[in-house]
């Protein structure tokens, strides 16, 4: 699923109904797709019947296409018109179809919603469009603020669907104005919008799914869209194949050069999530304490003990490492580092454009931004993920900065350094210096917890190890990573609970649905 603005949106729509896919055509579609959707997700409901508020834009067109869709299939349908639509021929197509409609200010207002909202199970919103932009006004601001009134005093209230997006919220920032109703699901037209996807928009738009105009391909404005959001038929087509007659080497080798004193655990996490996403070997490669302390505790490791001072990897280490780099296939750098400066002077010694398909992760992204030029240190297309923090470090942007424009942020910086950007956190962004953007639409507080990210950068190497791309391992790692939190959270009960340890049992879940 692309990923638009609402200018580009609108720059879209322009180039095809100048091409011949003209307003009325891309409506017809649209309010045809929605009707689909619920049908599919409410079709048990249709004698309870649907309620429409109709905006006066194409939002408003959009539902009483749907409308006439389900009437005509025999679903008890009601529009409540906000505003006047004069010789509306879909207004007029609604009536022929059995729909009822309801008049803004016909009677009182006061009887009329309480009443239509009480007898209808879903209340379809089609007030206003992805072009609003705040602050929300006048008689809709009324409109919306009467509704949330009476739909906090019904028991049960009526599941919400927003007909693009919630009305009220700005769909290219996120903001939402106090009286939106929250929606129980977004049904989006052609592309998700970057609002679905940023706080507080994300906790209005419910499921969200995805509704055709028609076909965009061909047109110079969707084609340019590098942006997109990524889903389960995304990762399907990326992940390796797994042939009967396979061998170890067929699945690669991970070094992971991880863990001091302080933080043995990382390196552990990290290699036994590169074996679970299918790589064929890993490596550990840690100080010499840290092997000891974890040897018995995962016997499908290979080891290669570094030269340590005081538990962290010293500087005389890079020798032995560079000997064994021959069969790597892909390298982690940085899973509980720490930030001695006998490791910032191994990485100094250690990191060159020659070094095998590349994943630097946590305390080895701090370490190297305190080196001189480093991107052009690294191999082509390493993959940097860095959390806000670490960003910091990296670019010196103040965090919440950074999170305010995310994908903004992750494509310049990617652009910039010449390497695939992992911003996490909610909604991760995955951005490549070519152009092409990914965001992981996934956000839960069960992944905000250590070790977590160990689990990831080990993931995505585990998968670059098999031959995926550098941008493909970190969008497949990424879903898949983020999928495994959900499901460990939706195992143990609530997200308080979960531990690295479950994310990584949530791989082993997730990658049997792949097989």
């Amino acid at each position: 699923m692309k990923l638009l603005t609402t200018s580009q949106m609108r720059l879209v729509e322009q180039q095809a109904d100048a091409s011949g896919l003209s307003y009325a055509e891309m409506m017809e579609n649209a309010g045809g797709g929605l009707a689909d959707i619920i049908e599919e997700e409410y079709g048990y409901l249709s004698e309870e019947g649907i309620l429409a508020l109709v905006g006066k834009g194409n939002n408003g067109g959009d539902a009483l296409v749907a409308l006439t869709y389900l009437a005509e299939n025999g679903w008890r349908c009601t529009a409540y018109l906000a505003a006047d639509r004069p010789n509306d021929p879909l207004v007029t197509r609604f009536r022929t179809a059995g729909g009822e409609i309801l008049l803004s200010g016909q009677g009182t207002d006061s009887e009329l919603l309480p009443n239509a909202l009480a007898s209808h199970a879903l209340l379809l919103d089609g007030l206003l469009g992805t072009g609003f932009q705040l602050p929300l006004r006048g008689a809709l601001q009324s409109l919306l603020s009467n509704l949330q009134s009476l739909i906090s005093n019904l028991e049960p209230p009526p599941t919400i669907i927003a007909v693009d997006c919630p009305s009220g919220l700005d769909c290219d920032t996120g903001e939402v104005a106090s009286e939106t109703l929250a929606a129980d699901l977004t049904v989006t037209m052609a592309a998700a919008k970057p609002g679905f996807y940023r706080f507080p928009g994300a906790d209005y738009v419910g499921e969200i799914h995805l509704a055709e105009i028609g076909v965009l391909d061909g047109f110079q404005a969707w084609e340019e869209i590098r942006r997109f959001v990524v889903d389960e038929e995304t990762i399907a087509n990326q992940l390796p194949a797994r042939p009967r007659n396979a061998h170890k080497g067929t699945f690669g080798t991970v070094i992971a050069v991880a863990g001091s004193g302080n933080y043995p655990g990382a390196a552990k996490m990290a290699g036994k999530a590169a074996y679970r996403v299918g790589a064929g070997l890993v490596t550990l490669a840690v100080p010499r304490p840290v092997q000891t302390m974890l040897a018995g505790h995962f016997p499908e490791a290979t080891w290669l003990p570094l030269a340590d001072e005081d538990g962290c990897i010293g500087v005389d280490a890079a020798d032995g490492l560079q000997e064994n780099l021959e069969r790597a296939t892909a390298l982690l750098i940085g899973p509980g580092f720490g930030l001695a400066e006998t490791t910032r002077q191994f990485l100094a010694r250690f990191v060159t454009p020659e070094l095998p398909p590349l994943v630097i992760d946590a305390d080895g992204l701090k370490l190297l931004a305190q080196l001189p030029g480093w991107p052009q240190r690294l191999p082509p297309s390493s993959v940097l993920t860095p959390h806000p923090g670490e960003m910091f470090v990296l670019t010196g942007i103040a965090t919440a900065t950074l999170q305010a424009d995310r994908l903004a942020v992750a494509e310049r910086f990617a652009r910039e350094w010449g390497h695939i950007v992992v911003l996490k956190g909610a909604f991760t962004v995955i951005a490549a210096p070519f152009g092409q953007t990914a965001l992981i639409p996934i956000a839960t507080s069960a992944l905000a917890r250590a070790g977590t990210g160990d689990v990831l950068a080990g993931m995505i190497t585990g998968l670059r190890a098999q031959g995926l791309s550098a941008f493909d391992a970190a969008v497949a790692g990424a879903w898949l990573h983020g999928q495994a939190g959900i499901h460990a959270e939706n195992s143990l009960g609530n997200s308080a609970a979960v531990l690295a340890g479950d994310v990584l049992e949530g791989v082993r879940e997730l990658m049997g649905m792949f097989e």
